[in-house]
């Protein structure tokens, strides 16, 4: 039993001092590693020459990597030989790619994402069938924003070889309208229609409003096109507050809007 004790003894006096050293030194080194990543970050987004989402991005897997060779270093000050776990850790990353194909997938639509950036952080974009503001982006997925409050991760596998639409890239956008009038004098719809537009303070005055005839209904009138141009923040505004100002220009000016009618005509015998 002594025997027992003295190497027990032996071995906390060795082997149990370094264990504490190394798990001293992986939680400070941990916690610098995370300080100092922040403060970069922070540092290069106040210069605000990088994009915010690939210093984001970069900081992040440097965090990783920096870590993972604090653990790599502290394995080796124990003891334990380094090139069977670079041995395991190799063979680790074949099975994990091979079960993993999909996340390996993402990951390299994620790289693809922030090298080409279609889209950044605070873009409003439409892809995959969901419309929403870009809140942040990931190695694996990007997380979206929709207009009710709902948060969407899409994949970026198939974020990156899908069809994206970005509609805050540009700092203007169009607004297309389409009216069908009835009975009215088409000159004076167009007047009413761009006089309305003008005094709008959201319209851009160039390029000019547009307001021409562009079709004749089948029973549903004449088909007017509107198109005007304001800032991308503001489409919405114009978009909603177009169509009530023009409704209530129309109602004032007694022009008429076609609504669809059937006419049943019933046969007596």
């Amino acid at each position: 039993m002594g025997e027992i004790w003295q190497n027990i003894a032996s071995w906390a006096m060795n082997t149990g001092i370094k264990i504490v050293i190394a798990l001293v030194i992986l939680f400070v080194g941990f916690k610098v590693v995370n300080v100092v990543a922040k403060k970069l970050e922070k540092k290069l987004l106040e210069k605000g020459k990088l994009d915010q989402t690939l210093v984001h991005t970069l900081v992040y897997i440097g965090k990783i990597l920096l870590k993972v060779l604090i653990a790599v270093c502290l394995v080796g000050y124990l003891g334990v030989e380094t090139s069977s776990i670079s041995a395991l850790i190799a063979s680790l990353g074949v099975a994990a790619g091979l079960a993993l194909n999909g996340a390996l997938a993402n990951f390299a639509g994620g790289m693809i994402i922030i090298v080409t950036r279609p889209f950044k952080i605070g873009d409003f974009i439409s892809a995959q069938g969901v419309d929403g503001t870009v809140e942040e982006i990931r190695i694996i997925n990007t997380k979206i924003v929709t207009l009710d409050n709902k948060v969407v991760y899409l994949p970026n596998g198939a974020l990156s070889s899908g069809n994206i639409v970005n509609l805050t890239e540009k700092e203007v956008r169009r607004v297309d309208l389409d009216f069908s009038v009835a009975g009215n004098d088409p000159e004076l719809v167009k007047k009413l229609i761009l006089d309305t537009c003008l005094k709008n303070e959201l319209i851009l005055a160039d390029p000019a409003p547009f307001a021409r005839i562009t079709d004749f209904g089948a029973g549903n009138g004449t088909k007017v096109t509107v198109r005007v141009w304001t800032k991308s923040a503001t489409y919405w505004d114009v978009y909603l507050g177009l169509l009530e100002e023009l409704q209530q220009v129309f109602e004032k000016n007694q022009i008429v809007i076609p609504f669809p009618q059937l006419d049943v005509h019933i046969k007596n015998n």
